[in-house]
């Protein structure tokens, strides 16, 4: 019987490739790890409702959203941690008045202030998001997360808030967009919280990520591996590194563990 009991995945990078796809490996070693009774968990940023197919494909029921800001176990809650009415009002107030576009977030929709925009919709399509409305007055107490599009480097000084920061979000053709994420919501705290409800120990969590915001969930577990084609400040908060995505990074890396053949 293995030691551990959970493991959580980043997707971007980490289960899914530049080319938006998953290896085998990794469907393999996932499967292989539940059949030996382990929890997995998928923790992204992603909203929880865009990643039902990656979830299916491998056959995981568990997630950590919004980058720390909503856990699920077997579609049960396990955390929420929305915004404050106040804070997504001065975004949505900053966005309008930079010309900027911001993206909201709830467990169910992703909200636009305007949809009809080139900016806007170039988000959409490369993140292949569906469950798409316009923002209304009523959506402003269940906003999980959000992301501003900027016109610059530099586009994320207008939003400067107490207790929020603001990493940045590589999206092809879109370089200036920022993910808005309170400072006391990560990865890692939606670990520990997923662990305490489930009556796990850390030092049996394994964890795998490749973002600067997957820092604090792997050095939160036992086991906490960095991908090889991880951003290079995140390799000192892993215990491992492993190889890239596209290497079959997921697959080695439980392997080292023994944990697949």
């Amino acid at each position: 019987m293995t030691h551990y009991q959970s493991l959580f995945l980043d997707i971007d990078g980490t289960i899914v490739t530049p080319e938006d796809t998953i290896e085998d490996s990794t469907v393999s070693a996932v499967s292989a790890v539940q059949e030996q009774g382990i929890l997995a968990v998928l923790a992204t940023g992603r909203p929880i409702h865009e990643i039902s197919h990656i979830a299916e494909k491998l056959s995981i029921q568990s997630f950590i959203g919004y980058n720390g800001a909503y856990g699920i176990h077997e579609e049960q809650d396990v955390f929420k941690f929305p915004m404050s009415r106040e804070s997504v009002k001065y975004f949505i107030v900053t966005a309008q008045e930079k010309n900027h576009e911001i993206i909201l977030y709830t467990h169910e929709y992703n909200l636009y202030t305007s949809p009809e925009s080139e900016r806007t919709k170039m988000f959409k399509k490369k993140l292949h998001l569906t469950k798409n409305k316009k923002m209304e007055a009523g959506d402003l107490d269940s906003i999980l997360g959000m992301t501003v599009i900027t016109d610059s480097p530099e586009g994320s000084v207008h939003y400067q808030a107490e207790g929020i920061h603001l990493p940045q979000v590589n999206v092809d053709g879109l370089r200036h967009c920022f993910d808005v994420i309170r400072e006391d919501v990560n990865k890692g705290a939606g670990l520990r919280q997923f662990l305490k409800h489930l009556g796990l120990p850390a030092e049996t969590a394994i964890a795998f990520g490749d973002g600067m915001n997957d820092k604090e969930m792997l050095a939160s577990a036992g086991e906490g591996f960095a991908m090889g084609n991880a951003h290079p400040d995140l390799f000192p908060y892993a215990k491992h590194r492993t190889a890239d995505v596209s290497s079959s990074g997921i697959y080695k890396g439980l392997q080292s563990l023994g944990l697949v053949k």
